[in-house]
């Protein structure tokens, strides 16, 4: 067997059990708890009825839930066994005393419970539905409420409504049952005639009504009247005796107070005299107290005086003398300040001359070679040419200061200052001796002497 065979095969068998299925779920069939399903197709049962007969049938019944239905045999068809609400109406009907009349009710009605009765329903109503149940449970009622109103009189129908529908059920009741019915509940919902008797006889009720009103409205007013002024006497009377109780309570108030206001005042005139002495007594002490307060008073005031001249000792010893000292010292300090900064510039100049000196002095050791031949004479008139250049490059930092403030002897102070700038100078012959070999002090030693200068080799 080829694999297409083999597929096509499994595909038709696939299709068989799928249609299966499907005929098998359309043909189970399910209802509600309010209808009944009435299978018919079957083969015939023996049932038997309420008054003892057997008979055959070809159906059989399914009260909710589901059941299956045989295929090409059997149908099913649905029953509603819910209560059906009927509507009644009977125009011009002649009661007992010959008056037209008509009436107006409402029934529920529904398939009863035992299965004769969904039986004898199915049998007859299966085939008009709801609507025709409810058509013919209409007519049904409506020619026993004929009945039973041309049985009664007015009244018995107006005033009787529920005896009316509890004989209409009864005797209703029989035919209901051999349609399968039964009937739950019926009311009478309106009584109407042509001719105004149902309003005329309910207007000797209604004077009669109205007359008792008014009776019973001029009794309660009578009543109301004695109530009212026997309330007013007992409001008079308790009036009286409690104005009687506030007189006797005022009396009594006024008697209390007299009493209380003498011994208010007796306590009062006792309280005024013992204020009056301890107002003396206090007066007394006061004076006392402010005696001493004031010699108090004197003492502290000669110990504040005492301590403000002493406090203006120290003030004056603060800010008098103790300001000229400081100003002293800081006019010392001051001195010794500049008096220091004028000799580190002056030795400062003087190291800078030296060090330019110093630079110099290569050169002139240089020259010294070709001084040699120049005699004294020429060497001496050389060191006069320069010594003047030297005391004013020594002594040009001074020339810049603009104050020198000299700490101690003034005089001291000068010589000081020009022995520093001597000092430097008196240095020029050994710087020259040590650069050049040339004794300056001696040729100037011989100078001093007259002699003649040696002209050098």
């Amino acid at each position: 067997m080829s694999m297409v065979t083999l597929i096509i095969l499994i595909a038709a068998v696939l299709a068989i059990i799928v249609l299966f299925i499907f005929a098998f779920a359309k043909q189970y069939r399910t209802v509600g708890p309010n209808e009944v399903l009435i299978i018919s197709g079957r083969r015939q049962k023996t049932v038997t009825e309420p008054d003892g007969t057997s008979r055959m049938i070809g159906y059989r019944i399914r009260i909710g839930g589901g059941t299956f239905i045989k295929p090409f045999v059997e149908t099913a068809r649905v029953l509603p066994i819910e209560i059906l609400t009927v509507t009644t109406k009977t125009p011009e009907v002649l009661t007992r005393q010959g008056i037209v009349v008509s009436c107006e009710g409402q029934a529920q009605v529904k398939v009863g419970s035992e299965e004769w009765m969904i039986r004898r329903a199915a049998e007859q109503f299966l085939g008009k539905g709801i609507e025709g149940m409810k058509d013919i449970s209409r007519q049904v009622i409506e020619g026993y409420m004929r009945g039973l109103i041309s049985s009664l009189s007015v009244e018995e129908v107006y005033q009787n409504r529920d005896g009316f529908a509890k004989k209409l059920k009864e005797e209703a009741k029989h035919d209901f049952a051999r349609m399968g019915l039964e009937v739950i509940s019926f009311a009478l919902t309106d009584i109407a005639d042509t001719q105004g008797y149902i309003e005329a006889m309910g207007k000797p009720q209604i004077a009669k009504v109205r007359m008792e009103a008014s009776v019973a409205q001029a009794e309660a007013d009578r009543d109301a009247s004695i109530r009212a002024a026997q309330a007013r006497k007992e409001g008079d009377v308790v009036k009286f005796r409690a104005e009687e109780e506030i007189a006797a309570a005022n009396r009594d108030y006024e008697v209390k107070r007299s009493e209380y206001t003498a011994l208010v005042n007796q306590k009062k005139a006792l309280a005024d005299m013992a204020y009056d002495l301890e107002r003396h007594r206090q007066n007394q002490q006061m004076k006392k107290e402010e005696y001493a307060v004031r010699l108090v008073e004197k003492e502290a005031g000669v110990k504040v005086e005492q301590a403000e001249i002493k406090r203006k000792e120290l003030e004056l010893e603060s800010t008098v003398k103790k300001i000229a000292e400081a100003d002293k010292y800081h006019s010392q300090l001051d001195a010794e300040a500049e008096s220091f900064k004028i000799m580190q510039l002056a030795k400062a100049k003087a190291e800078a001359v030296r060090l330019q000196g110093d630079a110099e002095a290569e050169a002139m050791k240089k020259r010294a070679e070709s001084y040699k031949e120049f005699n004294e004479a020429a060497v001496y008139k050389m060191f006069i040419d320069v010594l003047p250049e030297l005391a004013r490059a020594v002594s040009e930092p001074l020339s810049k200061v603009d104050k020198i403030i000299m700490v101690g002897d003034g005089a001291s102070g000068a010589s000081k200052l020009t022995g520093q700038v001597a000092s430097i100078l008196a240095q020029l012959p050994d710087v020259v001796q040590s650069l050049s070999g040339i004794d300056l002090k001696k040729i100037m030693k011989r100078a001093e002497a007259g002699a003649a200068p040696k002209e050098s080799k």
